[in-house]
């Protein structure tokens, strides 16, 4: 029961998650978009760490009963829906037609053929996101690094806590600096403090070792995340934006899944060090990529020909 629970919150993410990007990307100059993006992020985290608290509360509250909480969390959900029901108007994709397209009507439904619309700046982001996923399993991880450490279960949501407040507070400042800087610069910051991150759930000793790989885990978080989703707004067609949302969450998505596979039976098999280690090294892997990445955009800009490689 609680892998399809799992699983149908995951195929909500991910049909939700990719009109949402595409939404932010409609309604936003792209000069401000990373600005845009940062603060989509931190308001999604301020989510994800009042209703963490709220769990602690309800689970103190009902002797931890899991069940009950559940039933309550159907309430933001419902909400959520209807902000959707009376908030959201649907009129950004014949605005995307009739506005950056020259046409007069609504665009006809996506075919595989539209592929081809989509160019390998477009690639390029795609693969950049798919090896930051690889470096980037579920936080599910680190819950379990922080009781292996002597977190309560009542407590457990504290991690996540921790996580989604460094995110939320660090989410805009991010995508700030995200308009004025390059993306590569970016980038590798954020890998350099996953890599911290990891080093410290790796070998650092107790709860404050977690916390503190916890809360760099988030910083990772708030440098990368919101970038990214500029980039797929900024290199994929108008009309197509929310397909490209959907290829880059289906391809990331299908990365976390490879991820977290290896991130589990190194756990099981060796420990969570070697996990997290693993983890440090799929950083600095993800870190050579987006560095070959630039140097070959460089390369490209420098040479003219069609063959010229392009990647963003």
């Amino acid at each position: 029961m609680v892998f399809a629970a799992r699983f149908a919150d995951r195929i909500g993410k991910g049909i939700r998650g990719a009109p949402r990007d595409a939404l932010v990307a409609d309604v936003t100059p792209p000069s401000i978009r990373g600005r845009a993006y940062g603060v989509r992020q931190a308001l999604d985290t301020v989510g994800g760490f009042l209703g963490p608290l709220l769990a602690i509360a309800l689970m103190a509250l009902f002797a931890d009963d899991m069940r009950t909480v559940f039933w309550f969390a159907l309430i933001p959900g419902a909400l959520a829906v209807a902000c959707v029901i009376l908030e959201v108007e649907d009129l950004g994709v014949e605005d995307r037609a009739i506005g950056e397209e020259g046409s007069t009507g609504r665009p006809p439904p996506v075919r595989l053929a539209d592929l081809r619309q989509f160019d390998g700046a477009f690639w390029g982001v795609v693969a950049i996101g798919v090896v930051f996923t690889l470096a980037r399993f579920s936080e599910a991880f680190l819950v379990l690094k922080a009781h292996d450490e002597g977190l309560p279960l009542a407590l457990a949501p504290l991690v996540l806590v921790a996580m989604n407040v460094v995110y939320s507070l660090g989410a805009y400042p991010a995508g700030a600096w995200s308009d004025q800087a390059s993306p590569t610069r970016l980038l590798l910051v954020g890998l350099a403090v996953l890599i911290g991150a990891d080093l410290m759930l790796a070998f650092a000793p107790g709860l404050w070792g977690a916390f503190l790989g916890i809360a760099l885990w988030g910083a990772h978080m708030a440098l990368t995340q919101g970038l990214l989703a500029k980039l797929v707004a900024q290199h994929a067609p108008a009309t197509l934006r929310g397909s490209a949302f959907g290829l880059f969450n289906l391809a990331t998505g299908v990365a976390m899944l490879v991820a977290s596979v290896v991130a589990g039976v190194l756990w099981e098999r060796i420990g969570s060090a070697a996990t997290f280690a693993a983890g440090a090294g799929f950083a600095v892997l993800a870190a050579l990529f987006v560095m070959v990445s630039a140097l070959t955009r460089r390369a490209g800009r420098e040479d003219p020909s069609p063959g010229g490689a392009h990647l963003p």
